[in-house]
């Protein structure tokens, strides 16, 4: 792979918010079903900080089984919002590979995997921990909003074996969608999978499925915290 965006397809047409600064750090973070990355670009350019460059990638439009196989944007397809539901299996795949293909080249351009964090929301937030614990690289960390892990099953033996990854999991009690038991049980899910020091699980009172400030806020200061100024 080259330097050149092209030759990553989901970064030819990524929403990238660059930083006040020298780029020491990114924060790749994938939008939820049916959405894009230019609504979460404006929410994440309030928590910037200078040094660190925001890539959000759109996910191609995909006939979706929950929603009677409608075109729409999404990162794999989904059968059901339930933990027994059945599981795109290449598609989440697929996509995990598609979000390397964005790492490797911004390893190739001066950011190495240590100074990255994958975030997202609903199925962008899946795709990112299913992505985070299968790299083949130790990333800087997970944002996780509102979210579950994408075949649960599978792990801990799909994983890459990277137990010291920070993971940050945010989720509203209110949320109808994706409700908070299943945010819960997935973080019980992932202290089996990396060093259970290092998960955050953060609630939100009376918030549905959505982000909050006060979430935001927790966001910023996890990018703070593992990103730092170098």
């Amino acid at each position: 792979m080259c330097g050149n965006n092209m030759s990553v397809p989901l970064l030819a047409e990524a929403v990238t918010v660059p930083g006040g600064e020298k780029e020491t750090a990114a924060v790749i973070f994938l939008h939820g079903l049916g959405d894009s990355g230019h609504g979460w670009a404006d929410t994440l350019t309030q928590i910037q900080l200078p040094h660190v460059k925001f890539i959000c990638p759109h996910a191609p439009p995909i006939p979706v089984t929950l929603n009677m196989k409608m075109m729409m944007p999404a990162w794999f397809d989904l059968m059901g919002l339930r933990p027994d539901s059945p599981e795109d299996e290449p598609g989440i795949k697929k996509a995990a590979d598609s979000i390397n293909a964005i790492i490797e080249h911004e390893a190739k351009n001066g950011i190495p995997p240590h100074r990255i964090i994958l975030g997202g929301f609903s199925q962008g937030g899946a795709l990112s921990l299913y992505t985070a614990l299968t790299c083949q690289h130790q990333l800087a960390g997970v944002v996780a909003l509102s979210c579950w892990l994408p075949l649960h099953r599978s792990f801990p033996s799909a994983s890459s074996g990277h137990k010291n990854i920070p993971i940050l999991q945010c989720h509203g009690e209110m949320d109808n969608m994706i409700p908070v038991q299943f945010g819960a049980m997935t973080a019980e899910k992932l202290k089996s999978i990396v060093n259970p020091q290092l998960i955050t699980f953060k609630t939100y009172p009376g918030v549905p499925h959505s982000s909050c400030p006060q979430e935001m806020e927790a966001v910023k200061e996890f990018i703070k915290k593992y990103l730092p100024r170098i």
